[in-house]
């Protein structure tokens, strides 16, 4: 499970995703996740379905590494499902039993959450998968730059997630080292109820967070040693530009977002559940 765990990472290549100025995919990642949540059409979906693979495939990133970070929240996945299939009520009544009653509209949100959640999730990892944490974090401070009239610290927010991102890849593997050295020892951690695998957790949890400790009081003495005082009267040293294929990316994003907006409000097809 650990190492399934791919939000955060970077996935280097050569691609058209990759060269874009990483506020163009901020913001069409935003769009895109928008687009999602303002139509409940099937050829909506469908229209989201062709973009986001298009965009998989300029990409280059291996579809197979895409799906592998879904599986951390399939039980939030399968959660949600359960709980729109038995809790919505509205429509015809398909199956009951019991106290169980799945009606049509059950079904249908069941089905839109899902593919929701799982395009929501597909969608923000193209965004890390194709920008370095760097380049995330110049993006972040660029568009939250109008903040700092309002006197919001907008360097050290976009340097603590910076931070953040960075230490998620560093503490996965450290997790990694320990359960191997654990399980070296005779832990178990697969066997026994919820409550006993979480018990099992223990020795993991303890050594994980004094690492973590410890790393980030090395980072902290690094950063006053090489005399950082936040980000008043600093430069970058690679200023972000944009160029003729981040306009192109942005029209083409907008262009989406207005053919899923038009199919979602304008075109009379149903299937059944949709």
């Amino acid at each position: 499970m650990i190492r399934d765990i791919t939000i955060g990472q970077y996935y280097p290549a050569q691609s058209r995703i990759h060269r874009l100025d990483p506020r163009v995919k901020i913001v069409c990642t935003l769009l895109f996740l928008v687009s999602l949540f303002i139509q409940n059409s099937l050829l909506g979906y469908v229209v989201a379905t062709v973009f986001l693979g298009c965009v998989i495939r300029f990409s280059k990133v291996p579809l197979k590494f895409i799906v592998k970070g879904l599986k951390p929240i399939v039980i939030l996945l399968l959660f949600t499902v359960v709980m729109n299939l038995f809790l919505t009520r509205g429509g015809d009544t398909l199956v009951h039993f019991w106290i169980f009653t799945i009606t049509e509209s059950g079904l249908r949100t069941s089905v839109l959450m899902a593919v929701r959640l799982i395009y929501l999730v597909m969608g923000s990892s193209i965004m890390t998968f194709t920008t370095s944490p760097n380049g995330l974090t110049d993006g972040m401070e660029s568009l939250l730059h109008p903040l700092n009239r309002l006197n919001v610290p907008v360097h050290e927010v976009a340097m603590m997630m910076s931070i953040a991102l960075r230490f998620i890849p560093i503490l996965l593997e450290e997790t990694d080292k320990i359960m191997k050295a654990q399980m070296a020892r005779g832990a178990d951690f697969e066997s026994g109820n919820v409550i006993q695998r979480a018990k099992a957790m223990i020795p993991i949890l303890v050594p994980l967070f004094v690492s973590a400790f410890r790393r980030a009081n090395d980072l902290a003495m690094a950063m006053e040693s090489r005399c950082y005082h936040g980000g008043e009267g600093r430069t970058k040293m690679k200023p972000l530009k944009y160029k003729a294929g981040d306009i192109r990316a942005y029209i083409f994003t907008v262009i989406y977002v207005a053919a899923i907006f038009a199919v979602g409000r304008f075109v009379p097809f149903r299937l059944w559940i949709f």
